[in-house]
C-alpha cells in the first residue's frame, strides 16, 4: 500500500497495490503493521458499511469525543463521494481547517482520519457504499456532530446536498469553546 500524507496532521490517503488477472483483482484494503509504521492508529474494533442509493447524500461532520475519540479509515467500495475532514483538535496547526478528498470505486483508494477530527461526505454517484474500519466502538454519548454548512468551517461542497436525515440537519454549529 501507498501511504500519501495530507494537509490536515494525521490524515493519509492510501492507495492499494492491485493484482489483477483474468478472474478480476485483488488489494488489501488494510495492514496493522503498515499502519503502525506510518504512525496510524492500527487498532479495528468496528467496522461498519453505509449504502446510500441518492446522489446526493449528505452524512455528517461526525466525531466521538475522549475517552472513545476514534480514528476512521473509509473506502468506497461502489460509487463515489466527495469526503471533507475537519481538524478539530486545538493544539493542532491545522485546528479548524479542512480538506476534502474525493474516493471512487475505481481508484480504490482510502482515507485514514485520525483521533481529534471529524468529516463529513456527500456522495457524488447513486448506489454509493462507503466501508470504514473504526479504531473505537460507537458510544452514543460520545458522539458528536455539527452542521455541514457550518460558517467557521465553510467547507466547500461540489454541489448542494439532497438528502440529510433529520438528526444531521438539527446539529448545532460547531461549539470551539467546548473543544478545548
Amino acid at each position: 500500500m501507498k501511504f500519501e500524507k495530507l494537509f490536515i496532521n494525521g490524515v493519509w490517503l492510501i492507495s492499494p497495490e492491485i493484482l489483477s488477472d483474468e478472474r478480476g483483482f485483488f488489494r488489501r484494503s488494510f495492514c496493522s503493521v503498515e499502519f503502525n509504521q506510518h504512525g496510524l492508529e492500527p487498532a479495528v474494533l468496528q467496522g461498519n458499511i453505509s449504502v446510500n442509493p441518492v446522489r446526493g447524500t449528505l452524512r455528517g461532520f461526525h466525531y466521538q469525543i475522549a475517552p472513545a475519540a476514534e480514528a476512521k479509515t473509509l473506502t468506497c467500495v461502489l460509487g463515489s463521494l466527495y469526503d471533507v475532514v475537519v481538524d478539530l483538535r486545538p493544539n493542532s496547526e491545522t485546528f479548524l481547517k479542512w480538506q476534502a478528498v474525493e474516493l471512487n470505486s475505481v481508484d480504490c483508494q482510502s482515507l485514514y482520519i485520525p483521533k481529534g477530527c471529524a468529516n463529513g461526505y456527500l456522495t457524488t454517484d447513486e448506489n454509493t457504499v462507503i466501508h470504514y474500519y473504526m479504531s473505537e466502538l460507537y458510544v452514543p454519548d460520545l458522539y458528536r456532530g455539527f452542521k455541514y454548512d457550518d460558517p467557521k468551517v465553510a467547507a466547500a461542497w461540489p454541489f448542494e446536498p439532497v438528502l440529510i436525515s433529520d438528526k444531521d440537519r438539527s446539529y448545532p454549529d460547531l461549539d470551539i469553546l467546548a473543544l478545548a
